[in-house]
């Protein structure tokens, strides 16, 4: 448990780093006063333009993988049987650093940029299908918050359907809790996208539209 708890803290630390809130911050552009208020991509997207949506995009995929890198390091000659399952832990905290970063008052992103990273820093062979999945209902309602809903809940289906496959070399104890805290994962992102639920219910959602770079 110690162990899990670590990693927790470390991703936490590396989420912590908002890249959105830096990159508007030297630009003198607050995040957290314009469109949805949150510090993630989507929202610098929107409200910066595509430039800026890449580059926060590309700084909150990075945190999550380096927190899962470092505990790569730090942990895989004692914990080989479970290392892949630290690493979600580690890209977990990121997720929670991210949404909840606590200098800003716990106010941060939706998590699905750091989620990204988790795919690709965890286990690389989920992100084509997860890519997919959120990609598919993106370009053809233009509703960002629909393909984000959609992968967060196909990740742990995806992560069950690899497991029993072989394809993520888990068994037992080990493969349940890995499948769950994807799940619990996938539940906040959702969560953090209750708003845009709403939204997309009445019919309100705001469709992707491109913004003026700033």
């Amino acid at each position: 448990m110690l162990t899990r708890l670590i990693c927790l803290l470390i991703g936490y630390i590396c989420g912590l780093f908002q890249t959105g809130y830096f990159y508007g911050k030297k630009k003198e552009f607050d995040l957290r006063s314009h469109g949805s208020g949150n510090t993630g991509m989507t929202n610098a997207l929107r409200t910066m333009g595509v430039k800026a949506g890449a580059i926060v995009f590309i700084g909150d995929v990075l945190k999550c993988i380096l927190a899962v890198v470092i505990v790569y390091f730090l942990f895989r000659n004692n914990e080989q049987t479970s290392i892949k399952l630290l690493e979600l832990y580690a890209a977990a905290g990121a997720v929670l650093g991210h949404d909840f970063p606590f200098f800003l008052g716990f106010k941060g992103g939706k998590g699905m940029s750091c989620t990204a990273g988790l795919c690709l820093g965890v286990y690389p062979l989920i992100t084509l299908p997860a890519a997919v999945i959120f990609l598919v209902p993106v370009i053809m309602t233009k509703f960002i918050s629909l393909g984000s809903i959609m992968v967060s809940v196909a990740l742990p289906i995806i992560s069950a359907v690899y497991i029993k496959l072989g394809i993520i070399d888990l068994s037992g104890n080990t493969a349940t809790e890995f499948v769950v805290l994807m799940a619990l994962i996938g539940l906040l992102n959702i969560v953090r996208h209750r708003a845009n639920i709403k939204r997309l219910l009445t019919g309100t959602e705001n469709k992707f539209r491109e913004k003026k770079e700033v």
